[in-house]
């Protein structure tokens, strides 16, 4: 699929995006890691799960939070980056996509699931390495639709010990899985995230996105 450059109101700001078009109803929003530690949507993990995402079929919105790259406004320490992933969902609905994925990574993990409780239209969200060590996720309650946590087995700032704790409350039935050997940048491991999800869309969807019950 070719993205294409759009551009999406969030608040009254205008945010950056890269949008690849699918030709089924499904569709998935894509959040980038920490924007103070150089995050942006061009991330090597993002540009994995867009890719698996596309590979099955799937609409992929991905974006620049507040303050990065030609994205307007500043930082905001998770607050107004949750209304730029409420605002991608809605730019995705605006495109007749009425089943959506969250897909974030690292910080766009953390904010995805501070945003999930007030997205009715989001009906499954897969995080790579929540940054457990790093930020609170004290706030996530139980969600059905957390199906996939993913994290190296050298990850620091998501470990893997202290995300197997925590995904007993976040959603039992939800699937870990460990990438052997990564830390928390997947330097040339970023094919097994990918191989990951897909064979998690296989499973859960089929290879058509539109037999989603």
């Amino acid at each position: 699929m070719i993205e294409k450059q759009v551009f999406f109101d969030a608040g009254g700001l205008k945010i950056e995006a890269l949008v690849a078009e699918g030709k089924t109803d499904a569709g998935v929003v894509v959040t980038h890691p920490h924007p103070l530690y150089g995050g942006d949507m061009h991330n090597n993990v993002v540009e994995a799960l867009v890719q698996a995402y596309q590979e099955k079929g799937f609409t992929t919105l991905r974006f620049n939070f507040r303050g990065v790259g030609r994205s307007e406004g500043a930082f905001d320490e998770g607050k107004g980056e949750q209304e730029d992933v409420r605002a991608a969902v809605e730019y995705l609905r605006g495109l007749g996509k009425t089943r959506v994925d969250l897909s974030g990574y690292s910080f766009g993990a953390w904010v995805n699931a501070r945003s999930i409780e007030n997205l009715s239209p989001v009906r499954r969200m897969i995080m790579v390495s929540p940054p457990v060590n790093f930020l609170d996720f004290s706030f996530l309650k139980t969600t059905v639709r957390l199906r996939l946590v993913v994290t190296g087995s050298n990850d620091d700032i998501a470990p893997p010990d202290m995300i197997r704790e925590m995904i007993a409350s976040w959603n039992p039935d939800a699937e870990f899985r460990i990438v052997a050997g990564a830390d928390h940048f997947y330097w040339d491991r970023t094919g097994e995230i990918e191989a990951m999800v897909k064979d998690l869309l296989e499973r859960e969807n089929g290879e058509h996105p539109s037999s989603l019950e």
